[in-house]
């Protein structure tokens, strides 16, 4: 599984009118499945009175497919959910649910407008979707000698590292917190630094 992708910023709104249909399509991020159906919940309460709140999310990695699900929400057969889908899955966007609310404007729009207004709905919103990125990172513990205390305080941004904490007894305890591909790197090369005098280990969960 990729560690790091890029996932929404923030919860994110495009609107647009086609042949008198309003469409207002929300995006924002589900780093669970559970987030994703309150998302869908959320849009849904905010517009109670619209003819469709069209919904699909992608849970995990860019185009991944193994945490997903979409919904017409009355609209025909897959002219809606599916379309928004896609769009989705081949956004290069993970941990993404997106919500296209619909006005009913009086115009039937038939099944190609259908799949035209929500896969574009979509797109429309990724276009300036703000993206943040999403890491996997690993605390581990480290008790070094005081000698070393200044060159592992400049190693640490090299590995994208920080400390979480940090104790001065008869040496020098820190947790510290990076990505996990990072953990491995930096212990060898901590090792090397300290020639061998560095402990470093996971940290132990915390019962709080």
């Amino acid at each position: 599984m990729a560690q790091r992708y890029p996932i929404p910023a923030r919860r994110h709104r495009v609107e647009e009118e086609i042949r008198r249909s309003r469409f207002i399509t929300t995006v924002g991020c589900a780093p669970t499945v559970e987030d994703a159906r309150a998302f869908i919940q959320s849009i849904r309460a905010e517009f109670p009175d619209a003819t469709h709140n069209v919904w699909a999310y992608l849970v995990g990695p860019p185009g991944s497919t193994a945490r997903a699900g979409y919904s017409d929400d009355g609209e025909p057969h897959g002219t809606a959910g599916r379309p928004a889908y896609t769009v989705l899955l081949h956004s290069g966007v993970g941990d993404i649910v997106a919500v296209v609310t619909r006005y009913f404007g009086g115009t039937k729009l038939g099944k190609g407008g259908l799949v035209r207004a929500y896969s574009g709905g979509v797109k429309l919103a990724l276009e300036t979707l703000p993206l943040a990125e999403r890491r996997a990172t690993m605390d581990v513990d480290v008790i070094i000698p005081y000698a070393f205390v200044t060159p592992l305080q400049r190693m640490l941004p090299d590995y994208e590292a920080e400390a979480l904490a940090e104790d001065y007894g008869a040496d020098v305890s820190y947790r510290l917190r990076l990505p996990e591909e990072r953990v491995a790197a930096f212990s060898e090369a901590l090792l090397g630094l300290t020639n061998g005098a560095a402990l470093i280990e996971p940290a132990e969960a915390s019962d709080a």
